[in-house]
């Protein structure tokens, strides 16, 4: 894991600008920072920084930018299967001079070219450097767990890991995409990568799976080398499905404990990360370290069942309880380091979860992202599950009849209390961007989007599961991941992003995902015999939240005199909403978050606009 910039075009860069950026990289590679520049005959610049993590082969030959037959890269991410890479370049009789991964990557695509891509599985985003044909590539991993963003201007072509790098290597700022703002504002953060926008106008992203060729600053092509492959064997067994997501699962965690630095598990009372630890520990003998975060709040309360964890599997644990000390001045520090508006109050806790890691002497946290988009978990899904079985008089009667035993009475979101809601209107979809038309009515100017989804499966709950991975949820969390960790220059790996397991997944028939209505309930039986059984059977999904009024004492003068300081934001919103809104005993959820989306923009343009 490591930070990666980077220009080309027709002018080379000043020192002064590449020293800023290098400087700026420093959390995401604290190991080593280098900067390496070419200029072709006809006048091409081309400058790779990168800023080095160590994680694999620590030596300082595995440095970065890295060289291998006149093609150079800078890579952020890992290959997790490096070592059977490596092994075919040995059969093919390359001499390689590092044990590191990128130098089989680098080597790997010289040797064979861009289609080798396909065979490797890992986390990344890189530019290469080709000396010859002077084309510089920019590619970015399956399911974007690695940020890269690029900005075109008339001198050539800008990338980074992250947007503050973009801006140095610029030398100015970049204008804010006040659309970007609204989207947020009023639909919320599901609504963040339904298309290519973003909170800087011009910035975009590498397409996760995809390839951005550049020649003489210029794009030139933009080509996927892989896109998801939906292919589902409605002949497959209940008993087949849980084999193959197991053997899957236990081979990507295997590959994801790869390193030379030790590794630390984000651990909570659900069946997604305690089945990681629990295949970690059990099956792979790892000396796991566990850490959670505290909630004080009883709707999100989980620690007996993290206790029952640590004591039936005897792992280590360290519990990091929430503290409400220092939450304006640690949520500007966050929106300072986001180049954006934090997402979800959720991500304000697990940066504290990430110190705590970094503070113990670890370097990699292990996460449990994407086991709600691959085996089902949301409410929703339960609903969309009833419509996908109502041909099936027997199985809906069983399934609805679990359904308001266990579900209903745990569901807050007002629409979904309805189990013929999607029987009745497959395209419903008011309740994600829940009370968006009144959070308008808070706007000084007319703003609405309609939700909008991409069409992967003519399967409802398949597809929609699909655009949480690729659009909705996935993008959100993985953005906060990265940059949470990044911060305390940790690397967090997602052992469910797995391209292998992804593919077996999406083979699954939907009729095997809820049973009894229980939510992923081929995760379940594939880590059955290896999690706890108390984990396995615990209906109750509770996930990480917090009221905003538990960090936000909105009787404090203090507090209520920034939140009505006059600032950039009330060209967006609208005070006396905002008054109204504070002045409320209890919030509902929905406001709750809303309040959190305008104190983030607020600081967001704050440290951007002015």
């Amino acid at each position: 894991m490591c930070g990666i910039a980077g220009y080309q075009g027709r002018k080379p860069l000043a020192q002064a600008r590449i020293d800023a950026c290098l400087a700026l990289m420093n959390r995401r590679g604290p190991d080593y920072r280098e900067a390496r520049s070419w200029q072709t005959p006809s006048g091409t610049h081309t400058t790779l920084l990168h800023s080095r993590l160590s994680i694999i082969d620590l030596d300082p030959r595995a440095n970065q930018p890295m060289g291998f037959e006149k093609a150079w890269i800078s890579l952020n991410g890992e290959i997790y299967n490096f070592v059977e890479r490596r092994k075919e370049l040995e059969a093919a009789g390359v001499a390689l001079k590092t044990r590191s991964d990128t130098e089989v990557l680098l080597a790997s695509l010289r040797r064979f070219g861009w289609d080798v891509l396909d065979k490797c599985e890992g986390m990344w985003a890189f530019g290469l450097y080709d000396e010859q044909s002077g084309q510089l590539t920019l590619s970015r991993d399956r399911f974007g767990e690695k940020p890269l963003y690029y900005y075109q201007t008339e001198d050539g072509i800008y990338f980074g890991s992250e947007i503050k790098f973009i801006a140095a290597l610029i030398g100015e700022k970049i204008a804010i995409n006040h659309d970007h703002l609204w989207r947020y504002l009023i639909n919320g953060y599901k609504a963040l990568y339904k298309k290519p926008h973003g909170f800087f106008h011009g910035i975009r992203e590498v397409a996760s799976g995809h390839n951005l060729e550049c020649r003489d600053g210029e794009i030139v092509g933009h080509k996927p080398y892989w896109s998801p492959r939906i292919a589902v064997n409605d002949d497959m067994s209940f008993q087949d499905a849980v084999a193959g997501a197991r053997e899957r699962l236990i081979r990507s965690v295997e590959l994801r404990l790869r390193a030379d630095v030790p590794l630390a598990f984000c651990m909570s009372g659900g069946v997604d990360s305690n089945a990681l630890i629990s295949i970690a520990k059990r099956v792979f003998g790892h000396d796991v370290h566990g850490f959670t975060i505290v909630n004080t709040d009883s709707r999100y309360q989980e620690s007996d069942m993290v206790d029952l964890a640590v004591r039936e599997l005897g792992v280590r644990h360290t519990s990091i309880p929430v503290s409400t000390d220092g939450f304006l001045p640690g949520l500007r520090a966050l929106v300072k380091q986001h180049d954006a508006p934090v997402y979800t109050i959720t991500y304000y806790a697990q940066w504290m979860l990430q110190k705590a890691i970094a503070d113990a002497g670890y370097r990699i946290s292990i996460s449990g992202t994407a086991a709600d988009e691959l085996f089902s978990g949301y409410y929703d899904h339960h609903l969309a599950y009833l419509q996908e079985v109502k041909g099936d008089k027997d199985h809906h009667a069983r399934s609805l009849a679990a359904w308001q035993s266990h579900i209903k009475p745990v569901v807050r979101n007002p629409h979904l209390s309805n189990p013929d809601l999607f029987v009745k209107d497959p395209t419903f979809r008011d309740h994600i961007y829940l009370d968006a038309d009144e959070f308008s009515t808070f706007m000084t100017s007319d703003w609405s989007e309609s939700f909008a989804e991409s069409a992967y499966s003519g399967n409802l709950l398949r597809n929609r599961m699909l655009n949480e991975l690729f659009h909705e949820s996935v993008p959100v969390i993985l953005h906060e991941d990265d940059l949470n960790a990044m911060y305390f220059s940790v690397e967090n790996r997602s052992p469910f992003l797995d391209r292998d397991l992804f593919e077996f997944c999406n083979s699954i028939p939907t009729r095997h995902l809820i049973d009894d209505g229980k939510a992923k309930a081929i995760l379940r039986e594939a880590v059955r015999g290896i999690a706890p059984d108390s984990i396995i059977d615990n209906r109750r999904k509770v996930g990480f939240n917090a009221p905003i009024m538990d960090y936000l004492d909105v009787k404090d003068p203090d507090v209520r005199s920034y939140l009505l300081d006059e600032g950039p934001v009330y060209e967006y919103v609208r005070k006396d909403r905002i008054e109204q809104l504070i002045g409320q005993r209890d919030l509902p959820n929905s406001q709750s978050k809303f309040l959190f989306y305008f104190l983030n923009c607020k600081m967001f343009l704050e440290e951007f606009a002015t």
